[in-house]
């Protein structure tokens, strides 16, 4: 069975918190996303380009907190992160830190395949996206009125926050901001990418989990593949993707039983807020989050195809 899931983010996200008008635009999204990673596994196309294909769209929509739509730094610049891995080479490519580069899953690709490396980081992954032909765009791109107010309001704090602007000082209406895919292709291979703009107002080249292979992001075709969103420290501290992977090598749970034991038994109580994608290599998937919502969305060749918001 082929499988697209795709994520747009997590955290405290209630209806009160969303005009219609903007719920039908975050749906929308979820759906163009869909649509471009799922005609790629249609037409027989492999899931690593099913979930670059996936995340491009859902970095080119200034409504998420990755590529064009990412938050400011607390220098009011944007620096951005995304990871990619296939499950069936086991081959895995990240960057971190990184500015101007218009799509940073298809940098995350080059340097997969092209690098002789795995991570990548600010000037020197730049360098490499100039060298590979990867598209740039100027900070001018980046720039959304949303985003710049959410920074406006806390850079001349040492606060950050979680997307929302509603979560200063508050602690309330968070929303981790990242965006991410899982697929299995006909073949039966699977793959996952991540994308993401971190925090606003995050400072000194603050990284979190979504470039860190085995934290974030992680696929192997003898377990699943793995994109997550959430608090990045916890997601770091708790090596959320590969221990699901272990969870499903080693003690031999189902996908769904791993994904959950790891997001409700061992991230909530380290106070790690969050929920991940997840699929097989049958392609089975599970889509688990411990917070109020996640942008998420499915489609599988079973007929099944669902996006959607709120628990």
């Amino acid at each position: 069975m082929i499988t697209l899931a795709i994520h747009g983010g997590a955290g405290t996200i209630l209806r009160s918190m969303l005009t219609p008008e903007l719920e039908a635009r975050y749906l929308q999204g979820l759906n163009d996303a869909l649509t471009s990673g799922y005609g790629i596994l249609e037409q027989g196309g492999s899931a690593v380009d099913a979930v670059a294909a996936a995340v491009v769209s859902l970095e080119d929509n200034e409504l998420f907190n990755a590529g064009r739509g990412a938050v400011f730094t607390k220098k009011g610049i944007h620096e951005l992160d995304a990871a990619i891995m296939d499950g069936h080479t086991l081959q895995a490519g990240a960057v971190a830190g990184v500015r101007e580069v218009k799509n940073p899953v298809l940098l995350a690709r080059e340097i997969m395949l092209h690098s002789d490396h795995v991570m990548l980081s600010g000037k020197g992954a730049g360098e490499f996206a100039d060298l590979r032909g990867i598209a740039r765009a100027d900070e001018a791109y980046f720039h959304t009125d949303y985003r710049h107010a959410q920074w406006v309001e806390i850079r001349d704090s040492d606060f950050y926050q979680l997307d929302h602007k509603e979560d200063k000082l508050k602690g309330e209406g968070k929303k981790f901001g990242t965006v991410g895919a899982v697929a299995t292709d006909a073949r039966g291979h699977i793959a996952a990418a991540t994308s993401t703009g971190g925090m606003t107002n995050k400072k000194f080249g603050r990284i979190g989990d979504s470039p860190v292979i085995g934290s974030g992001t992680y696929a192997n075709d003898r377990t699943c593949a793995i994109s997550c969103t959430g608090h990045g420290e916890f997601f770091l501290r708790a090596v959320v993707a590969y221990d699901i992977s272990c969870l499903m090598e080693y003690r031999g749970m189902s996908l769904q039983q791993a994904c959950d034991h790891v997001v409700m038994d061992k991230l909530l109580p380290m106070g790690g807020e969050g929920g991940l994608i997840a699929v097989d290599a049958q392609g089975h998937y599970a889509m688990p989050f411990n917070s109020e919502g996640m942008y998420r969305g499915v489609k599988c060749s079973d007929g099944t195809q669902l996006t959607s918001i709120y628990r």
